[in-house]
């Protein structure tokens, strides 16, 4: 749900739309701020709204956004054959379903669960439900070990939003571990010093939002261990969940560490599928407690479903599905690494134009920061995006929160479509904005000109 502002003001100049005469006989204006007494024709409404829908940015050359802006022309046509289904109405889609349930089978053995086959999971509308759902088995599971006080969480400054809201909405301490120096994001040693005997668990992100590093899982764990033995581990790997496996197969991050209760990742980032649909598994049927899942009578047979959204269309899942088949585990390794290739590359080449000093280089996530060097005095990151937005390019300009607000850097998202031809041809643009920006004695842009934010489909 999005609060919107009906007050004063207008989001055009107009109130009015004038419809081109060329699509009706008789001139019609429209109003775009109330329903409209009488209706149009289904070709003029359309040309009305594509019009206005030109303005927006090119999905393709955004490269502040981890969600997918391709699929195939057969996956398009798929998810088009599903758009009326819904999800939730599992007796009356019950191959859509079958095919959800297959997912987080495939997912569970994906992370190495103990037992695949009997795998607890389900999809959401993306990770922020799937964080969601997993932090409140955290905290049932804190509650039925006989957890008194006000439970807290653990995670780090550079978690997304949905951990935040998630504290907020069901009344738990978020211990926020701030970034300090070099360091941006959790480590072990931090982890351990903010766990008590109320923490329902430690949250540690596989693919931090701000740089693309991993955080140390296994490091983690083994801390736990040794300290707080109560307190479990959920994995947001939102993004490094779908990259790990198929890039870094001996890394230890996932179900084989018997610390992690849960993983959650978005279908709709680098499960390269269009938005919206998540996933949420849990390491067996003791991770999540009985009594936050609905038993629903399905085809005679029982339904377990958990889930804080109702309705929802099954097109998302059936192309989550398609995708498993049409890629396989060697599909999605080819595209993960080349992703990572480009990545790298790119990261190389900015850091040889000079004029930048480079945080990550795309070798975790495919994902890459970077910052303008301490000697660069007349533009700051946000010219920089700023002159990039003109040529098409959209790459956000950002400063890390607090204790290092100080540093403010560009971020560099490669997913899949993003191709060594494209890497190219940014690369000439970016060279194209450093030549003009050089012409200036000072910055023009400052932090408060960047509208980006770290949300959950970020």
């Amino acid at each position: 749900m999005t609060l919107a502002n009906t007050g004063g003001n207008r989001d055009s100049s107009r109130d009015l739309v004038a419809v081109n005469p060329v699509f009706v006989a008789e001139p019609v204006e429209v109003p775009r701020n109330s329903m409209p007494a009488g209706g149009l024709a289904a070709d003029v409404a359309y040309q009305i709204v594509h019009d206005e829908l030109m303005l927006d940015g090119n999905a393709r050359l955004n490269m502040a956004t981890f969600v997918t802006t391709w699929m195939e022309p057969t996956a398009e046509r798929l998810m088009a054959e599903c758009f009326d289904k819904n999800m939730i109405d599992k007796d009356e889609y019950p191959r859509t379903a079958a095919l959800e349930e297959r997912c987080v089978r495939m997912l569970a053995e994906l992370w190495h669960a103990p037992d695949a086959s009997a795998a607890i999971g389900c999809s959401t509308t993306g990770s922020s439900e799937a964080c969601m759902l997993a932090g409140l088995a955290m905290k049932r599971r804190w509650q039925h070990r006989g957890g008194q006080g006000r439970p807290n969480i653990v995670m780090g400054a550079n978690v997304q939003i949905c951990w935040e809201k998630f504290a907020n909405y069901w009344e738990v301490e978020a211990r926020v571990v701030p970034m300090d120096g070099d360091r941006f994001h959790l480590t072990a040693e931090e982890a351990v010093k903010y766990c008590d005997e109320n923490t329902i668990g430690v949250v540690a992100v596989l693919g931090s939002t701000f740089d693309g590093s991993y955080e140390p899982v296994a490091e983690i764990c083994a801390a736990l261990d040794e300290h707080h033995p109560h307190v479990p581990v959920h994995v947001d790997g939102a993004s490094g969940a779908m990259i790990a496996p198929f890039c870094d197969p001996e890394l230890e991050w996932d179900f084989r560490l018997a610390r992690v209760c849960s993983i959650n990742t978005s279908g709709h980032k680098y499960g390269l599928v269009y938005p919206g649909v998540g996933w949420v598994v849990w390491r067996d049927k003791e991770s999540l407690p009985d009594d936050l899942v609905f038993h629903v009578n399905y085809l005679g047979g029982d339904m377990p479903t958990f889930a804080l959204n109702f309705s929802r269309p099954g097109a998302q899942v059936v192309a989550q599905y398609f995708t498993f088949l049409r890629l396989g585990f060697d599909g999605y390794r080819r595209v993960q690494q080349y992703c990572r290739d480009v990545a790298t590359s790119l990261s190389q080449r900015v850091a040889d134009l000079g004029p930048f000093h480079i945080l990550t280089r795309g070798d975790q996530l495919p994902v890459f920061a970077f910052t303008v060097n301490d000697d660069v005095t007349g533009y700051s990151v946000f010219d920089v995006s700023a002159h990039l937005r003109e040529a098409g390019w959209l790459v956000p300009a950002y400063s890390f929160p607090e204790n290092r607000t100080d540093l403010s850097v560009l971020r560099l998202v490669v997913r899949n479509g993003m191709t060594h031809d494209l890497a190219d041809l940014f690369m000439a643009d970016l060279e194209r904005v450093i030549s003009n920006l050089e012409r200036q004695e000072k910055p023009l842009r400052g932090k408060e000109s960047s509208s980006f934010s770290h949300g959950a489909g970020k």
